[in-house]
């Protein structure tokens, strides 16, 4: 991978972005934070920077949970034509404007789901992920919980964060038989996203899923496992 994400790009797909961003700007419902001149390294530089992960690269179905205003899932589907990114978000304004965005820069390989992850998880998402990303912010455990049930054998949960929290990465550790979810790698990411204590963590599901997950939507968020 490039030391600067956003030169994997070529004209076209940065055309594209740029379609998206510019309607961020322009939003006014909120759906993020950060939409001046800062959104190309803060959003689509910081998403691509988990294609340092192989097996996301690879992966041909992809649930982006809590996919927000569509960061990383929409810059990771303009990279990865040939994948499936389905972006769940329970925020019914935030997926307006993901499907919005998604139409106007004609990124078809998306598909906006208005729903609890753990909905999808139960039903028809159940074990059919070769990845699950997560940009939200979440507790390690929590987002391992909520990747679990949608990841297939030996899928990886590919989870943006900041500073390392070693109090955080032992509780993922103390979950992880009981999520079946193995913390595997941290890559320190945070010269290419441009934020100095950016991390992505990649988990790896180890067999199949626990029967008792998931939990009904928002357990995991209250009462983690670990």
């Amino acid at each position: 991978m490039s030391s600067d994400p956003l030169a994997t790009l070529d004209q076209e797909q940065r055309g594209r972005l740029e379609t998206v961003l510019g309607l961020l700007a322009e939003e006014r419902a909120s759906v993020s934070s950060v939409v001046d001149d800062r959104a190309w390294q803060v959003h689509v530089a910081d998403s691509l920077t988990g294609l340092e992960v192989q097996e996301l690269r690879e992966a041909r179905r992809i649930a982006d949970v809590g996919a927000g205003a569509g960061f990383p899932g929409l810059a990771l589907a303009v990279a990865l034509p040939e994948s499936q990114i389905d972006l769940i978000e329970s925020v019914g304004r935030k997926c307006e404007f993901m499907r919005r965005a998604a139409e106007a820069a004609g990124i078809a390989n998306v598909r906006v789901l208005n729903a609890r992850s753990e909905d999808v998880a139960a039903e028809e998402g159940r074990e059919t992920y070769d990845a699950v990303t997560a940009r939200a912010v979440g507790r390690l455990s929590t987002l391992a919980e909520l990747a679990s049930p949608l990841l297939e054998p030996n899928g990886v949960l590919v989870a943006w964060k900041g500073k390392r929290d070693a109090e955080e990465e032992e509780q993922l550790a103390n979950a992880s038989e009981s999520l079946a979810m193995v913390p595997e790698q941290v890559l320190a990411v945070g010269d290419r996203a441009g934020s100095q204590h950016r991390h992505i963590h990649v988990i790896r599901k180890s067999g199949s899923t626990p029967p008792n997950l998931p939990r009904n939507p928002g357990i995991a968020k209250k009462r983690p496992k670990g």
